[in-house]
C-alpha cells in the first residue's frame, strides 16, 4: 500500500452542511494528501461549489451521483429505494478496487447497511460495530458499539472488544490498551447473562482485558476501550452530546446574569473554549465502522471542514496501518478461546 497514493471517496452529499462543508474539508485534505480525493455526489453541485475555491486539480475528482439518501429517511428503505445515492455510489467505488477509503458524515444506518451488502464483513466477525471517542484524563476512550447492533450475542460482545483494542492501538497510539466491559457495576455477580458470558469468553482473550467498568470510567481514563451492545452504547453517546450542549447553554446563561459575569466570561474565555473543544462530538472528524471488509469513516452529521478534512486524513492513516489485517490475525488467534468458552456455557445449560 505504501507504494502508491491512496485514494479516499468521500460522500459530497452527506451531512447537516453538505456539501459546503464536505467539498471545503475534502479541497484542504487533498492539499496536503499524498494521492486523490474523490468527491461523489451530484456533479453540478459540487461543481459550483469548487468554483470559487483554489484547490489542486490533479488530486480532486468528481464522481456523479444524482440520489441523496438524508439524515431523515429510514435507513432500511432509503438504500432499497435510492440505489444511486452518494454512499452507494461511494461505497461501491471501494468495492470494485477503485478507492481504499470512504468518508461520509451522512446517515450512518445507511452507510452501515449499504457497506454491509456492498463490502461483506471481516473473516470473524458477525456484525460489524460502530465506534465513539469520548474525552478522558488520558486523551480519548473508544466506546462500541454506539448503534450498529441493538441486541447483542456474547460472541459479538468479544469481538467488538478485539476490534476495539486493535484500533487503540494501532490508530490512536495506545502501547497496550485496557479493555472493560461496560456494566452496571463492577463486580463479578453484576451484568446480563450476556454481558457475564462475554466476560468468562473475554478472561481467556489475548487482549488487556480488565473486567467490568462502569460509565464513570470512560471519562476517567483508566479503561482505553468500553465495550457494549448497541443500545447501551447509544444511550451513552447520546448522553454525552448532551452534556456538551447543556454546558455551552448554561455558559452563555451565566454570562448573561450580571455585568460581572460577562466580564469574568470575557477573562476566561479562551479557557472555556478549550474545555468545550474537548467535548465537541465535531472536533475529531470521523471513527471507522470496525468490522467491514473495507475502510468506511463516519463522521458527526455536524462535522465542520476541519472534521471532514480531520476524518479524510484518519482513513488514510487507518488504510496505511492495515488495521482491518491485524483484526482479522486478532480473531483468528483468539477462535480458540471462544470456542472453549462456547462448549463451558453450553455444559452449564
Amino acid at each position: 500500500m505504501e507504494g502508491r497514493p491512496l485514494r479516499v471517496a468521500v460522500d459530497a452529499m452527506g451531512g447537516d452542511y453538505a456539501p459546503g462543508a464536505v467539498v471545503l474539508g475534502a479541497v484542504e485534505a487533498a492539499r496536503g494528501l499524498r494521492g486523490e480525493v474523490v468527491l461523489v455526489g451530484k456533479a453540478e453541485v459540487i461543481r459550483r461549489e469548487l468554483e470559487d475555491l483554489e484547490y489542486p486539480k490533479r488530486k480532486l475528482r468528481i464522481v456523479h451521483a444524482p440520489e441523496v439518501i438524508t439524515m431523515e429517511e429510514s435507513p432500511s428503505r432509503a438504500v432499497r429505494a435510492k440505489p444511486q445515492s452518494s454512499i452507494h455510489r461511494a461505497i461501491e467505488l471501494m468495492a470494485q478496487g477503485e478507492v481504499d477509503a470512504v468518508v461520509t458524515a451522512g446517515n450512518s444506518g445507511a452507510a452501515l447497511a449499504v457497506a454491509m451488502l456492498k463490502l461483506k464483513r471481516l473473516p470473524g466477525v458477525e456484525r460489524p460495530a460502530l465506534v465513539s471517542l469520548h474525552p478522558s484524563l488520558r486523551g480519548y476512550t473508544v466506546v462500541l458499539d454506539v448503534g450498529g447492533n441493538v441486541e447483542c450475542r456474547p460472541s459479538m460482545l468479544v469481538q467488538f472488544a478485539i476490534m476495539g483494542e486493535i484500533y487503540s492501538r494501532l490508530a490512536l497510539g495506545r502501547e497496550r490498551p485496557t479493555v472493560g466491559l461496560l456494566s452496571n457495576g463492577t463486580e463479578e455477580t453484576k451484568g446480563t447473562e450476556v454481558t457475564r458470558k462475554a466476560h468468562e469468553i473475554l478472561k481467556k482473550c489475548n487482549i488487556n482485558y480488565v473486567g467490568y467498568v462502569e460509565g464513570r470510567d470512560i471519562y476517567y481514563g483508566d479503561v482505553d476501550v468500553v465495550v457494549c451492545d448497541g443500545f447501551v452504547g447509544n444511550v451513552v453517546l447520546k448522553a454525552a452530546e448532551g452534556i456538551g450542549d447543556f454546558l455551552r447553554w448554561k455558559l452563555r446563561q451565566e454570562a448573561k446574569r450580571s455585568l460581572l459575569s460577562r466580564v469574568l466570561m470575557f477573562l476566561s474565555g479562551g479557557l472555556w473554549r478549550k474545555v468545550l473543544k474537548e467535548v465537541d462530538y465535531t472536533s475529531y472528524g470521523g471513527v471507522p465502522l470496525l468490522g467491514v471488509n473495507g475502510v468506511c469513516f463516519i463522521c458527526h452529521g455536524h462535522s465542520s471542514p476541519k472534521a471532514i478534512a480531520q476524518a479524510i486524513r484518519a482513513a488514510s492513516d487507518y488504510v496505511l496501518k492495515d488495521v482491518n489485517g491485524s483484526m482479522v490475525k486478532a480473531l483468528e488467534e483468539n477462535q480458540e478461546f471462544r470456542r472453549w468458552a462456547f462448549r463451558f456455557w453450553e455444559r452449564l445449560r
